[in-house]
């Protein structure tokens, strides 16, 4: 019985480990849409704001702003229509993690 729980336990730690993998992978998939504007993994290099190391609250803010319109842009009101409040904030923490 007690070989069965630490079995138990040893394989929930399994699955939790490959579901983080897959969250990170499918948040860096995700955030890379934002690349071509905000430069590979958010260092932005030309004149859009740099993603990398944003706080992730101030992301979503963000994002919900021009979603919302109560944040003029050029294209972001139309690419943040495309993304449920779940995906905006995975977005948010992959760049808030990134340097």
């Amino acid at each position: 019985m007690k070989y069965r729980k630490i079995a138990l336990a040893v394989s929930l730690l399994g699955l939790a480990s490959a579901a983080y993998a897959d969250n990170h992978t499918l948040s860096r998939n995700m955030a890379s849409a934002c690349a071509s504007c905000h430069g590979t993994n958010g260092n932005s290099v030309g004149g859009n704001d740099p993603l990398a190391g944003m706080p992730k609250d101030e992301m979503i803010r963000k994002v919900k702003d021009f979603r919302s319109g109560a944040k003029p842009a050029t294209v972001m009101h139309q690419l943040s229509k495309g993304y449920t409040d779940q995906q905006i904030e995975m977005i948010a923490n992959f760049y808030a993690a990134q340097k």
